[in-house]
């Protein structure tokens, strides 16, 4: 009998402060753990990225933050590839030797991990990161030349054929004594993740490519009591290696009515030259060559390859219990998907799904989260697990 493959989505938001996923990559057991029973994973650069570190997951599908959000509500399918020609950005903010150290990296992955990288390009001026904490005590953050990214992006895309983007920041040094502290002893917020969210959300949006960010800082002193979930930013002189590998084979996006467009070779799709549609000039970044989106009540597509997947092939959503708010588990929701709502993984939010007439079934920690996907995979009620269980009711 043919079933269908089991597909599991892994949320932990940026920026509020999750108790796991919060830190550097700290979420990457519990996605290790997850890929290991279900047949394809799907989540994000916060979830996957530590730094230096990373673990490749076959069947897992790194998804940036927006093109998640766009997934979740049947705007966009992904679709598979074995391999991305990945295009660096550089901020010209950073000093000439911490950008030697990004270079040296980029040639690392090309080297050792066999990655396959288009050349690299500086912006024509600063971007300006600023960051930001909110009241609420959430991460947030503003870049001055936002131009400046995307002139950048959009010429590896049409001049380097580049199918995926890692930006590479200067971030400020200025940053609350007291919030990196925290940071770094494992409590409170990351201070930088927000600002990162915005930087790759303006490239998803606007290039409809993958694309993550990794920060430039200077090393700090280092600290007799780093927690050991933020220790991965504290090995090495980038981030930018997992952000590397995560693209190498990150899902290009599909947008609806694509499917019609598949099979055309240098022509379709993926043929990007200036003629191909990821090929946008100054006239389609704006909106002049992009594919008019039907209205969010159009059914999702079904998919005409059988490795693209769409929001309604989604089993299970993972989610921290506080952080129920966002676009992507608001959309999960209407779609009769089991949500799974982690009470363990506590967050800076709180934003639980009842209030939000939000059905999910509620753990109260990841590994009993494991325990629920294994037998919804098995097609198993899961309180028949339960030594006590109810008898069934009338109508």
């Amino acid at each position: 009998m043919f079933e269908r493959p089991y597909t599991v989505v892994l949320l932990v938001p940026t920026g509020i402060g999750a108790a796991i996923g919060g830190y550097a990559g700290d979420a990457l057991p519990v996605a290790r753990a997850i890929a290991s029973c279900c047949d394809r994973l799907i989540t994000h650069p916060n979830v996957l990225n530590g730094a230096m570190l990373y673990w490749p997951l076959p069947n897992a599908f790194y998804v940036e933050g927006y093109a998640l959000d766009q997934f979740a509500a049947g705007n966009w399918g992904l679709s598979p590839v074995h391999q991305n020609r990945v295009g660096l950005i550089l901020d010209r903010a950073i000093e000439p030797e911490l950008q030697l150290r990004q270079l040296q990296a980029a040639d690392a992955a090309r080297a050792t991990l066999g990655l396959n990288l288009t050349e690299y390009i500086v912006t024509d001026a600063p971007l300006g990161v600023e960051l930001r904490i909110s009241r609420s005590g959430i991460s947030w953050g503003t870049i001055a030349n936002p131009d400046s990214l995307l002139r950048a992006a959009e010429k590896l895309i049409t001049q380097a054929r580049a199918e995926a983007i890692a930006v590479v920041a200067r971030f400020p040094e200025d940053i609350e004594n007291a919030a990196q502290d925290n940071y770094r002893q494992g409590k409170g917020i990351d201070p930088i993740a927000g600002a990162e969210a915005v930087i790759s959300h303006l490239i998803v949006r606007t290039f409809e490519i993958p694309c993550a960010h990794a920060p430039a800082l200077n090393s700090y002193p280092p600290e007799p009591h780093l927690s050991p979930r933020s220790a991965a930013e504290e090995i090495g002189y980038t981030f930018l290696p997992c952000v590397l590998v995560g693209l190498s084979r990150a899902p290009q996006f599909l947008s609806r009515g694509a499917e019609e467009q598949r099979g055309r070779g240098a022509e379709g799709q993926r043929g990007r030259g200036a003629e191909g549609q990821r090929g946008r000039g100054a006239e389609g970044q704006r909106g002049g060559e992009f594919k008019t989106l039907p209205s969010p009540q159009s059914p999702v597509p079904s998919p005409q390859y059988p490795t693209d997947i769409w929001a309604n092939q989604v089993d299970a959503v993972v989610i921290p219990a506080t952080a129920c708010g966002g676009s992507a588990i608001l959309s999960f929701s209407q779609l009769g998907v089991q949500i799974i709502a982690v009470a363990e993984n506590q967050t800076q939010i709180q934003v639980p799904p009842e209030p939000l007439g939000m059905k999910v079934l509620r753990v109260n920690s990841y590994l009993e989260a494991l325990g629920v996907l294994v037998a919804h995979k098995a097609g198993i009620c899961p309180s028949a697990l339960s030594p006590a269980i109810s008898s069934i009711r009338s109508l």
